[in-house]
């Protein structure tokens, strides 16, 4: 079975972490979230990537083969980005005629996933029950298969959002759909979307199901990013010590790493050659390379070689004081 990720997408709302590094090569927990993705392809027997990418996003294949020399990748470049239904598309020269999984690039999904193969009908659509939908891609159900698929309403009838992860039995009718709207310029919300082939194929007479997932992160927003991080630290179980320092878990520091007199933690991710030294760091990821001296960090995104030093105060407050640093 093939997998097919769409990952072209600039990744604006990260700036400027994805300035210089593609949004599938930041780190959660101890890897990068295209790590985490793959990790939960590889149980499902999907040992053949095919990667949509942008021009920015060249290093995200050369990552994927160091770390995952077994898997066999095609790397597609998106030159225009006109929406998720085309970046899919292009696939079709690689999947036409497989069996593929279609999951989103900053998507990860928590749980089993071995249930969304469903072979007994035309293809499995993951979703969730969220409170405010209008921001998703949205299905309507009856009777246990969907009905209608709605990109972004505005008056959602529906709370099942679709979370990225879709199996498709018959792929070649995805792709015919996936050219049907885009050779009639079938636009929604100004992009070709994966969504409208999904509805032809519910047209043409197919079946497609909802699977209901019990966890789902979308790594688009420094919140979602850090929201994520503490689930996957969470999940993995960190329990790091360092001489001279405190470690709260869940934290990941890495082996290379130096931490100096320092408390880390809960929910911090350190990468590599990061130097930490007299500092308080809770619910951040600081990136590799990066220096962190004298300073208080919570909640807080650092990317890599960057620098964050404060000067050193010298306090002397009385009994019964209160005293804020925070500039309003």
């Amino acid at each position: 079975m093939k997998a097919i990720i769409p990952m072209a997408g600039s990744g604006t709302r990260l700036r400027p972490l994805t300035h210089s590094k593609p949004k599938a090569l930041l780190y959660v927990g101890s890897k990068p979230i295209i790590y985490h993705i793959i990790d939960s392809l590889l149980p499902l027997g999907c040992t053949e990537l095919i990667l949509i990418i942008s021009h920015e996003g060249a290093n995200i294949p050369l990552s994927v083969k160091k770390h995952y020399p077994e898997i066999e990748i095609e790397t597609i470049i998106q030159e225009k980005q006109l929406g998720l239904g085309h970046a899919v598309s292009l696939a079709k020269n690689y999947a036409a005629g497989e069996e593929i999984i279609v999951i989103y690039g900053d998507t990860i999904i928590g749980g089993e996933l071995t249930g969304c193969i469903n072979r007994d009908v035309d293809g499995v659509i993951a979703v969730k029950e969220v409170e405010d939908p209008r921001r998703f891609g949205i299905v309507h159900v009856e009777n246990g298969v969907i009905i209608r698929f709605v990109e972004k309403p505005l008056e959602p009838k529906s709370n099942l959002v679709i979370v990225g992860f879709n199996y498709i039995k018959h792929s070649d009718i995805l792709f015919e759909c996936l050219d049907e709207i885009i050779g009639k310029n079938q636009k929604t919300k100004e992009e070709f979307q994966i969504t409208d082939a999904f509805q032809l194929m519910i047209n043409h007479g197919l079946t497609l199901i909802p699977f209901t997932i019990d966890q789902w992160f979308d790594c688009g927003t420094p919140q979602t990013l850090l929201e994520t991080n503490r689930y996957i630290l969470a999940k993995e179980g960190n329990h790091m010590t360092v001489p001279g320092s405190i470690v709260i878990p869940p934290a990941f520091i890495s082996k290379d790493a130096r931490i100096i007199h320092s408390i880390i933690g809960p929910h911090v991710s350190i990468g590599e050659k990061a130097f930490i030294e007299k500092s308080i760091i809770s619910d951040s990821i600081i990136g590799s390379g990066t220096k962190v001296s004298h300073a208080c960090i919570d909640s807080s995104l650092i990317g890599d070689n960057a620098q964050v030093i404060e000067r050193p105060r010298f306090l002397a407050i009385g009994d019964n004081s209160s005293l804020n640093f925070e500039i309003s």
